[in-house]
């Protein structure tokens, strides 16, 4: 792909190497469009920042072709290149220096640039931050869909343990330059062994849908708010309520420096639904703490509290996660896992410390 003309360039510190002044600089192991040559082995590694039409040096190798368009004149195959007046165009001669610190490439304005694209060009640690951070913030500007798989023991009669898969995408819509509507949605996907009786049970869980309505621009604290819905999808009786709920959901979080905080609440009342199945009257309460480090790192701790108002029984897991930002091709990808511990679970359910592992691709705007 053609890029944009060349303003300014950082070179990587290399050891002594020889350069043959006027020629193309190129990848040893592929032939310059110009001059056809193989033998320079110089400036490797360039990589391109798009945002500031600027170049960064990489240690990854990403082969990065600088030519000059071919003059006017026909029979002059090569043009002037100077780094700090150490090149001299069209001599023929050879120099010997080391490059120890950046300088500026001076070129002429009609350099252009080919990238090898089987090279995916990195992310800079402060957009991984930036990423990271919105990460942290569910009613962030920011399309994500985390896979969460949640591994928990000690259920039924005590030898039981249950898979849950929490498909969860969250789609931020702008209604307007002051509002955004969030769609949060948690699918579950479960097996469970000797929980219900001594058998084993698989298929989809109930769906939680949720929606914020969120200010666009927020000066002090963030914040959304909007309904919740629990609906009835399960495909086993035993995995499911069978009941269709609604209730209001609301997000206060600040986010402050490298820090995250703030907590997530709903409630829900069952209002259809089959008859013989107990009523559904459940507050759900989600305090959150999270640290993101510059190098995309981010430590949280959570709960996923919830009461049961029917049953009077509480479910509190208690989280310490640890993620990290990475590229998978073009992707954005975060990745990283929890240990799970319940503090408190109604009668047969989970015991002692499971298991979480997340996989969350990213489609930033």
């Amino acid at each position: 792909m053609l890029g944009a003309i060349v303003l300014s360039l950082a070179l990587p510190s290399i050891h002594r190497s020889q350069a043959r002044i006027g020629s193309c600089i190129s990848d040893s192991t592929k032939t310059c469009p110009i001059c056809f040559s193989r033998n320079t082995k110089f400036l490797p590694g360039l990589k391109a920042q798009a945002t500031n039409s600027s170049f960064q040096s990489e240690k990854a190798a990403n082969s990065l072709w600088f030519f000059p368009s071919p003059p006017a004149d026909s029979h002059r195959k090569k043009s002037a290149l100077c780094y700090s007046n150490r090149f001299v165009p069209d001599t023929g001669e050879e120099e010997q220096f080391t490059i120890d610190r950046v300088e500026p490439l001076i070129v002429k304005p009609n350099l252009r640039v080919i990238a090898d694209q089987t090279q995916v060009q990195p992310q800079t640690g402060s957009e991984a931050h930036e990423l990271a951070k919105k990460l942290s913030n569910p009613v962030a500007s920011l399309i994500s869909v985390p896979f969460q798989s949640n591994f928990d023991f000690g259920m039924g009669a005590g030898s039981g343990w249950r898979y849950t898969l929490n498909i969860q995408p969250v789609i931020p819509v702008a209604l307007s330059p002051e509002w955004n509507l969030i769609s949060r949605t948690i699918l579950p996907i479960i097996h469970q062994e000797k929980v219900a009786g001594t058998g084993s049970q698989s298929g989809l869980g109930d769906i939680t849908q949720s929606f914020f309505f969120s200010p666009a621009k927020s000066r002090r604290f963030i914040w959304g708010v909007g309904p919740v819905l629990l609906i009835p999808a399960a495909t086993n009786d035993f995995l499911g309520t069978k009941k269709f709920g609604l209730g209001p959901t609301v997000l206060v979080l600040k986010q402050q420096d490298k820090w995250t905080y703030g907590v997530l609440a709903n409630h829900i009342w069952s209002v259809a639904g089959s008859d013989s199945r107990a009523s559904v009257n459940s507050t759900f309460i989600q305090p959150f703490l999270a640290y993101n480090t510059k190098d995309a790192w981010t430590f949280n701790v959570n709960t996923e509290s919830s009461y049961d108002w029917t049953g009077n029984a509480w479910s509190i897991p208690i989280h310490f996660t640890i993620t990290k930002l990475i590229k998978v091709g073009q992707r954005p990808v975060s990745i990283g896992g929890a240990i799970r511990c319940w503090a408190a679970s109604p009668e047969g359910g989970p015991e002692n410390c499971g298991l979480r592992i997340i996989v969350t691709p990213l489609f930033p705007r």
